[in-house]
């Protein structure tokens, strides 16, 4: 068996063991259930909310929750082995870093697309019963995709910071600081300049600011095949970029695999 692929499989049993598997899917499952079902409550009716409706809430919410979910996935994944003392242990077998970090990886990874296909798309079924499949699966398919690279990206990321520390408790604190400075604290930024500033940003500005943004990323995706009525803020201006989905696909591809790239310098350079 491909070294690779043992160390995959020792994650993705890890996390079943953990119950990260069992968790998220239930988070994403109910948290696309219910908007799916009550997200017509505001109105005073319950039952199935529209589309478009549905896939900018849960856009707006998923963009808070995967990060967060992926860097605690990950935060740990080499500075803990550290700590602990089975990474230097690991790299005695036939294992070389980079091996080790793509086994890591994928077995991880694995974990969050299994459960985002699982949680997400048992919205997808239950609009798909009420209204018509073809463009559900079309929607949820997209959001589905996007939802799985933007929590690779942060997983990547937490790579990253798992072994640019020595200690755990440094290493949540700086996930928890990048969760809160992606999430949060960039698009007030933006907000501001876009309010505070006399000139402001025009559009073409404004969405090359927020490629500098996974999580942008994601929502520019999916709110931008969306009737712009659902849509509002920051991302109500930068959605009729003229961007293509496959060009803005790319990129957010890319926030999976440049973080990944630094993660493979570092650890080859890492003095264990």
């Amino acid at each position: 068996m491909s070294p690779v692929i043992a160390v995959a499989i020792k994650e993705f049993q890890d996390g079943l063991r953990n119950r990260w598997l069992v968790s998220i899917t239930a988070i994403f499952a109910i948290l696309s259930l219910g908007l799916s079902y009550y997200g017509s409550a505001a109105s005073g009716e319950l039952g199935v909310a529209s589309l478009s409706a549905t896939i900018a809430s849960l856009s707006s919410l998923a963009v808070f929750l995967i990060p967060l979910i992926a860097l605690l996935l990950s935060y740990d994944s080499f500075v803990g082995e550290q700590e602990s003392g089975t990474l230097l242990l690991l790299l005695t077998y036939p294992l070389s870093h980079n091996q080790l970090l793509i086994g890591k990886f994928l077995g991880q990874g694995s974990i969050i697309s299994l459960a985002t296909i699982l949680g997400f798309g048992s919205a997808a079924l239950l609009l798909g019963f009420q209204l018509e499949f073809t463009p559900v699966l079309a929607s949820f398919g997209l959001f589905i995709l996007t939802a799985i690279l933007l929590g690779l990206s942060f997983m990547s990321i937490a790579y990253v910071i798992s072994l640019s520390v020595t200690e755990k408790s440094k290493a949540a604190g700086i996930a928890l600081m990048v969760w809160f400075g992606f999430v949060l604290v960039f698009d007030l930024a933006l907000l501001a300049v876009l309010v505070g500033v006399k000139e402001g940003l025009d559009q073409h500005s404004l969405v090359q600011v927020m490629l500098f943004n996974p999580g942008d990323l994601f929502r520019l995706i999916n709110l931008s095949v969306l009737d712009t009525k659902d849509v509002n803020g920051v991302l109500a201006v930068a959605i009729n970029s003229g961007w293509s989905s496959s060009s803005l696909l790319a990129m957010l591809a890319a926030w999976v695999a440049l973080p990944l790239g630094l993660a493979a310098v570092i650890f080859n350079r890492k003095t264990l």
